[in-house]
């Protein structure tokens, strides 16, 4: 007897609150087994875009980092996006996808790429033809849905996958859980400074990012590189959003190079330089960024995937 979608077993989390300003990610977490092969399938298959050519994996690879280690991602037609290509690890935790959030959810994030001119191009009525000719999606849909191939159903499945790819057990994690080895001296040197200087006001929570909005230049200019894209404007085209963006996760950030929303940044020192000037207002010495950086490089964690 066929699965109704309703019968898909709900992601739960399971979350370690600690008393700190970063919190550590689920170390174990509830999920639908069948949904998320489905949708990882999914995920890397080609035939979401135009001309079967590009996949979700094209551009966040889970393996080094969730992106693609590009300034921006090439779609079809080997046409060029304007944006750096977030990280797809842990993005079940930021409040809104994109870097303008412009989507809220998952959900309503996974439908922008296969419709973008730039990335796949296509449509749902070429996607769902081109996945109910395919023996594999055929069945698989079939399988757990009464419904079959349908726009609900596809995104559901990659939504589920995308909710699997969390990265627990970080060393920053570990330090937080009670592992005082955890960390090395310069790391605990640069956690003091990530605090006190005031880093962790935007970057904290779950995600150590990805939760609120902020402005790029909020206390001094940014650099004339990082000016060329408004940010949250180009969506409301209010003064107010001129170069807001949400706040970009950190973790696994030292996988993710170049930063920034336009990839203009090759090295986490010039970052870390860069928003300590822009957003802090501080002008930190070379040991200082060091510190920082040697920080960033624990919020990285080797573990990719539950499933």
């Amino acid at each position: 007897m066929k699965k109704s979608t309703n019968d898909r077993l709900e992601t739960v989390y399971h979350f370690k609150n600690v008393d700190h300003p970063i919190q550590p990610i689920p170390q174990k977490i509830d999920i639908d087994k069948q949904w998320l092969l489905l949708g990882k399938a999914l995920f890397n298959s080609t035939l979401l875009s135009k001309d079967n050519t590009i996949s979700c994996a094209s551009c966040h690879v889970t393996s080094t980092g969730g992106d693609d280690g590009f300034p921006v991602s090439v779609g079809v037609n080997n046409k060029v996006g304007v944006r750096n290509s977030p990280t797809v690890l842990n993005a079940t935790f930021n409040f809104r996808q994109f870097w303008d959030g412009r989507a809220n959810s998952l959900l309503e994030q996974a439908s922008g790429p296969i419709h973008n001119p730039v990335e796949m191009a296509s449509s749902w009525p070429a996607v769902i033809t081109k996945l109910s000719k395919d023996s594999y999606f055929y069945q698989a849909f079939n399988d757990l849905s009464p419904d079959g191939i349908t726009v609900e159903n596809i995104l559901l499945a990659i939504v589920t996958y995308e909710e699997s790819l969390i990265t627990p057990n970080a060393p920053i994690d570990q330090y937080l859980l009670g592992n005082r080895t955890a960390l090395t001296q310069q790391q605990i040197r640069g956690l003091q400074l990530f605090i006190d200087y005031g880093c962790s006001t935007c970057h904290q929570g779950t995600n150590i990012g990805g939760n609120i909005y902020q402005k790029l230049g909020r206390i001094n200019d940014i650099p004339k590189k990082l000016t060329q894209d408004f940010g949250k404007y180009e969506v409301t085209k209010k003064q107010v959003d001129r170069f807001v963006f949400k706040v970009p996760s950190l973790r696994n950030i030292a996988q993710t190079a170049p930063y920034f929303h336009n990839g203009s940044v090759s090295t986490l020192n010039e970052a870390v330089t860069i928003m300590a000037s822009s957003q802090l207002g501080r002008q930190l010495s070379t040991e200082e960024v060091e510190d920082i950086v040697a920080l960033l490089h624990s919020f990285s964690s080797k573990e990719i995937e539950l499933e």
